[in-house]
């Protein structure tokens, strides 16, 4: 069954515990996730989350409920994987900002260490299927919250994701469980469990294809070999790090990334957006 910690997924996300420089589409994620969940917190005046697993998106592991805690929130992260726990902790230390690391072991994600309606907020972003029971953590994030649950997991429908399935990445769907990139199995799941879905959507559109990698690495993948497209993605002066952005070495490197955010902040039906966008997402309230 598929799993984070296995040696596939540790090639991905290990590097980016002490390397910071993600690659602009990383870092475009980032910005929108963190102004999405920003929003969440002001509008449902959110005190507590429980981000279950940490493990989703590629880069710097453990960083994704950051803007929670900056907007006051207590943060409590779960991971499966020891040294990996270690050192998010110490990148949090980094930042200077609070968060409870709690750690289980890769079976232990049907029964979190928490009591009913614990957090405020439950959420995970693209987790699901690296987990060996996603239905039953599911089930768990109904049970520990006690307003909202929010799962988002990548969109299926984009180009992008079709490159990297058949061409750019073959090796790596193979250790995913890809049933639950299904919007409908994760919404039946969640209101089996007690969860009233209140809205969908789509976030992460900006005007490049999902390949979850560099873009120099596409190239050479794709077997492009120019090297003047190559020094538009390679260097000393191409960097983008999201860390430098929150430790305020790149203080403008928000303003830069999310110029290309035309596509995100465009009054469309998601539906529309759903063609390119890179994630798709369900956020619902549990029943009284």
């Amino acid at each position: 069954m598929p799993n984070p910690t296995g040696h596939a997924q540790r090639a991905i996300w290990e590097p980016y515990l002490t390397n910071y420089n993600e690659g602009l589409g990383l870092v475009y994620e980032r910005f929108v996730l963190n102004d999405f969940l920003a929003g969440l917190c002001r509008r449902y005046d959110l005190h507590s989350s429980l981000e279950a697993p940490i493990y989703g998106m590629a880069g710097v592991s453990g960083i994704n409920s950051a803007p929670l805690a900056q907007a006051g929130c207590q943060v409590t992260l779960v991971d499966d994987t020891p040294d990996r726990a270690a050192q998010v902790q110490r990148i949090w230390g980094e930042l200077g900002l609070e968060a409870a690391m709690t750690t289980v072991t890769p079976d232990a994600w049907s029964h979190l260490p928490f009591p009913d309606r614990s957090f405020d907020f439950v959420w995970n972003w693209a987790a699901l299927w690296y987990l060996p029971y996603p239905a039953a953590l599911l089930r768990e994030m109904a049970r520990l919250s006690r307003r909202l649950v929010f799962v988002a997991m990548p969109n299926n429908l984009q180009v992008g994701y079709w490159m990297r399935k058949w061409v750019l990445d073959r090796s790596f769907f193979p250790t995913v469980d890809e049933r639950w990139v299904n919007q409908g199995l994760i919404r039946r799941t969640l209101e089996a469990a007690g969860v009233k879905i209140i809205a969908t959507g789509v976030l992460d559109v900006p005007p490049w294809p999902d390949t979850v990698m560099p873009a120099n690495e596409v190239l050479k993948r794709l077997g492009i070999r120019s090297r003047k497209l190559e020094q538009q993605f390679t260097g000393d002066n191409w960097s983008w790090s999201t860390m430098a952005y929150y430790l305020g070495q790149q203080p403008a490197l928000r303003d830069e990334v999310l110029k290309y955010a035309w596509i995100d902040h465009a009054r469309l039906p998601w539906q529309v957006k759903a063609v390119w966008a890179h994630h798709r997402w369900l956020l619902g309230v549990v029943k009284s």
